[in-house]
């Protein structure tokens, strides 16, 4: 097992990096938890894991001693909204969940946002554990505590900096996922390599195969790489005051797809449009040459995700943008590429020209 440290002080937390389930009780002891346990899973991971994590937890004395409940929601990004939320402290009220119980957030990223919005909320705070199941989780959203749920079709416009007591990676939880998904939760991959870590990319590109042969040494390294980079920045920026914002590399136009699409296509799909959008805004300003665009557009491509978001309304896109969080006093800001492995925030107020990238990438 591989462990990471995040080094945030008393809100500081380790990333377990394992090949099955054994030792998340012994990461729960450690971790001081001897309260009531609640997972929290969807309709398609809980037929998987759930059964195995409630076993792990309390063959390991974690909650409580007591059989550990379940709460399972409907799969997909449908359900990442505030009625969710509303069944599950319903549920939490019903099991007599207390400060000092813990939320299991088991699944991927749908399933650990909403799990650490309710910790985050109910009662003001009780322990959550992110367990992710999906290379998106896996590689982002389980790392650094952000929270939050979709509102009124807008992405992850309500939520909460609200950090696990650790993360458990079982980096063979990936064999269940379909292609699709497997395909997605590239794009968070690549996207580290490019916003911090050349080689990293480059050691992406020439894996690929071993990759979706779920190769375990290969997918222990770009997990642990993986958390290394993000972890490194959340504990610069924890709160995206600054240097966190590199993270959302893609995401600017990434996430208004999302919304346009009516979340039909995948994060890591909109992700990899996004990028391929912020290679194209870059290479009209001068900040890269055609030959650096078209190799990061080149990987992705190999990774069998889309670089265009093909007969969507550019308009549409361009006005989803506008309400985005990264917009500030008016104006959009972009992470863009120098380089192969760094990038930079800039404020790009051209709407002609952010509207005729729009106008490639559709």
């Amino acid at each position: 097992m591989v462990k990471i440290n995040v080094n945030l002080g008393e809100r500081g937390y380790p990333i377990y990096i394992s090949t099955d389930f054994s030792g998340l009780g012994k990461a729960c002891a450690d971790a001081g938890l001897h309260g009531k346990m609640v997972i929290v899973t969807d309709s398609n991971v809980g037929k998987y894991y759930c059964d195995a994590c409630a076993e792990e937890l309390s063959c390991a004395g974690a909650g409580d001693g007591a059989a550990i409940p379940r709460i399972v929601i409907p799969a997909g990004e449908e359900s990442k909204n505030l009625n969710t939320v509303r069944e599950i402290y319903r549920r939490l009220i019903s099991l007599k969940i207390d400060r000092k119980s813990s939320l299991v957030a088991l699944g991927g990223g749908v399933s650990g946002d909403i799990a650490g919005f309710a910790a985050a909320t109910y009662m003001r705070g009780v322990n959550f554990i992110q367990v992710p199941t999906s290379l998106l989780a896996q590689a982002d959203s389980s790392i650094g505590g952000k929270t939050g749920v979709d509102f009124e079709g807008r992405k992850n416009m309500i939520g909460a900096f609200y950090q696990p007591k650790f993360v458990f990676i079982n980096v063979n939880t990936l064999r269940t996922l379909p292609v699709r998904e497997l395909q997605s939760g590239l794009a968070e991959v690549i996207k580290h390599g490019l916003i911090r870590d050349g080689d990293f990319f480059d050691y992406i590109a020439s894996n690929l195969d071993k990759i979706f042969s779920f190769d375990e040494n290969v997918l222990q390294y770009i997990t642990k790489m993986n958390c290394a980079i993000k972890g490194n920045i959340v504990e610069q920026d924890e709160k995206e005051s600054g240097l966190r914002a590199i993270l959302n590399f893609g995401h600017t136009i990434g996430h208004a797809v999302e919304s346009v699409s009516g979340f039909k296509m995948l994060h890591g799909e909109c992700v990899s449009v996004g990028i391929a959008g912020a290679y194209r805004l870059a290479l009209k300003l001068g900040m890269v040459d055609e030959k650096t665009a078209d190799k990061a557009e080149g990987t992705l491509r190999q990774a069998g995700l889309p670089v265009r978001a093909q007969g969507m309304d550019r308009n549409k896109i361009y006005e989803t943008m506008l309400y985005d969080k990264k917009m500030k006093e008016g104006r959009l800001y972009f992470i863009l590429p120098k380089n192969i492995g760094e990038v930079v925030q800039c404020a790009v107020e051209d709407e002609d020209m952010i509207k005729g990238v729009l106008s490639e990438i559709v």
